[in-house]
C-alpha cells in the first residue's frame, strides 16, 4: 500500500521517472538522479529514495550513504527561504551569534529546523566570503552584511510580506 507522501506526489514521481530513463544508461547516474530529485521534491525522504532505488537497481543502502554524506543533499524537508548565518571566524567575532540567536527567538525554531508553516529554515553556515561585511546572513540569494540583530524582525517581516 502507497503511503499519502507517495500518492500527494504521482507528477513529480512521474517526472523523475522520466528523467531516470533519459539517462539510464550513462556514468555517475545516482548523483545527477539525487540532484534532480532534490530539484523535483526539495528534499530526499525514504519514499524518494526506495524509488530511485527500485527504478536504477542500486542498492537503498548505497543511495542513502551518498545522500547521507553529501551535505549538499538534505532528508528533511526545507521552508521555502533558507535562512543562514555565517559563524565563521570573523561574523562570529563580530557577533553572529546574536544574530542567530535573534532569528531563533523570531521564528520561534532552533538552528537546523523550519518554521511550522514552511516558510523558514533556519541553518548556520561557515565562511560566506564576505568578511568584510561581518556579521552576514543570507536568505535564499540575498546578503545582508554588518547585520545588527535588531534589524532581524524587519529583515523576516519582509520576506513573511512577500507571501500575502
Amino acid at each position: 500500500m502507497q503511503n499519502e507522501f507517495v500518492l500527494s506526489k504521482q507528477k513529480e514521481f512521474a517526472d523523475l521517472k522520466e528523467f531516470i530513463d533519459s539517462v539510464k544508461d550513462t556514468q555517475g547516474i545516482l548523483m545527477q538522479t539525487l540532484q534532480k530529485a532534490q530539484d523535483i521534491f526539495g528534499y530526499l525522504p525514504l519514499e524518494v529514495q526506495k524509488f530511485i532505488a527500485d527504478e536504477t537497481d542500486i542498492p537503498l543502502a548505497d543511495i542513502y550513504g551518498v545522500v547521507t554524506f553529501y551535505t549538499q543533499f538534505t532528508v528533511e524537508e526545507k521552508g521555502k527561504h533558507r535562512v543562514g548565518v555565517c559563524l565563521g571566524t570573523a561574523c562570529y567575532v563580530k557577533g553572529s551569534q546574536d544574530v542567530m540567536d535573534k532569528l531563533a527567538e523570531e521564528l520561534n525554531i532552533k538552528v537546523g529546523q523550519t518554521t511550522e508553516d514552511k516558510m523558514f529554515t533556519l541553518e548556520a553556515t561557515r565562511c560566506l566570503g564576505c568578511c568584510g561585511l561581518a556579521p552576514v546572513m543570507t536568505i535564499d540569494e540575498d546578503v545582508y552584511g554588518n547585520i545588527d540583530p535588531k534589524r532581524v524582525p524587519e529583515i523576516i517581516a519582509k520576506y513573511k510580506n512577500q507571501e500575502v
